[in-house]
């Protein structure tokens, strides 16, 4: 558990009153209030079950309009498997003190076989609820239940379409972009260890190595949550985008990271002279760093502009093939092809590779 600062306090703060947070506040007492004053106005017996019309609008609410109808439908589905089950009892032995928990039981079970999604609570809780509460009028607390939350439901989807969420895909192809310059940051600063005094005294470049694969993953939700908010939008047909093409420059991305991160763990290694580490030539400082340089810029101008994409490869493969060939001739003379600066030339040939 992290620690209690107020620091963390603060950043928590700042996080909750984010305007896209404060944007589904504001639509949930929206839709809250709607079905409150519609509930009392439905027909039949079910407006005597009031309460749970706001209840529907609450889990119908989420920050993007497919997440509403999903969840929505989930959740009714998942009310009328409880009622369902609640019925079977009714029909048959009726509630008493054995059959309601082994039917709360059947619930739970059935709640774990991933049909229901976010309604998979309300299996075993609709059975429980029509059991106890309804009681001799189990029929009709089962109608209203189911009624009432499905009109939360609908109030809870009309006012998220109306006051529909702003999509996130641009927001998400910019953090594509951070992370872009990030990699390429961190190659550099491989290469700027590499030639400064041995063995170099700045370390946070393999320090924040382990920190790509997570900003990746953080990336990749982004870009999927991007997606999500385009569904059924209206405003997606306003702002039409390619999300595409930010998916398979994230894949690339994705696979130049593995091969920064073994640059980096087996440099690391051998500068801090850690188990199984080679001994690094000195004669591949210069030629190494100028090719991290050199790789760095290609990643860095990946896919921004094609004229200056194309320079920068074209630099990069020159640079890593004159690491190749110090590398090879170094071999040659040393009788052995065993060390870092084998690894790291075929790494970085690889990512050249990628990035063409």
């Amino acid at each position: 558990m992290p620690s209690v600062t107020p620091a963390t306090i603060g950043g928590a703060l700042r996080e909750a009153m984010r305007l896209p947070r404060l944007l589904l506040a504001a639509k949930t007492a929206v839709a809250v209030g709607i079905a409150w004053a519609i509930a009392p106005h439905m027909p039949g017996i079910t407006d005597e079950y009031p309460y749970y019309a706001p209840l529907g609008a609450l889990v119908s609410m989420y920050p993007t309009l497919m997440g509403s109808a999903k969840s929505g439908l989930q959740t009714l589905l998942g009310l009328a498997a409880g009622i369902g089950l609640a019925t079977l009892v009714i029909l048959t032995v009726g509630p008493t003190w054995w059959t309601i928990p082994v039917i709360v039981g059947i619930g739970i079970v059935l709640s774990g076989t991933g049909w229901f999604g976010v309604g998979r609570e309300y299996v075993p809780m609709a059975a429980l609820f029509v059991l106890i509460i309804g009681g001799q009028d189990a029929d009709s607390y089962s109608l209203g239940y189911l009624v009432q939350m499905a009109v939360g439901v609908v109030v809870g989807l009309a006012v998220n379409f109306v006051m529909a969420p702003a999509t996130t895909s641009a927001a998400a192809a910019a953090r594509v972009d951070d992370f872009q310059l990030q990699i390429a940051n961190h190659v550099r600063e491989i290469g700027t260890a590499i030639r400064a005094s041995w063995p170099p005294e700045n370390d946070a470049w393999e320090r924040n190595a382990s920190s790509l694969a997570i900003t990746a993953d953080d990336v990749r939700a982004a870009l999927t949550e991007g997606d999500e908010s385009r569904k059924g939008n209206p405003r997606a047909l306003l702002r039409k985008r390619d999300t595409s093409v930010d998916h398979r420059r994230l894949e690339t991305l994705d696979t130049v990271t593995f091969h920064v991160r073994d640059i980096s763990s087996a440099l690391a290694d051998t500068i801090w002279h850690r188990p199984g580490a080679f001994e690094f030539d000195n004669a591949l400082t210069e030629p190494l760093g100028a090719a991290c340089d050199a790789i760095a810029e290609a990643i860095e101008r990946y896919e921004t502009d094609s004229d200056r994409s194309r320079e920068a490869a074209s630099a990069a493969d020159d640079a890593v093939a004159e690491l190749t060939r110090v590398v090879d001739a170094r071999s040659v003379e040393a009788g052995h092809a065993m060390g870092p600066g084998v690894l790291t030339a075929m790494h970085l040939r690889r990512i050249a590779v990628h990035l063409r």
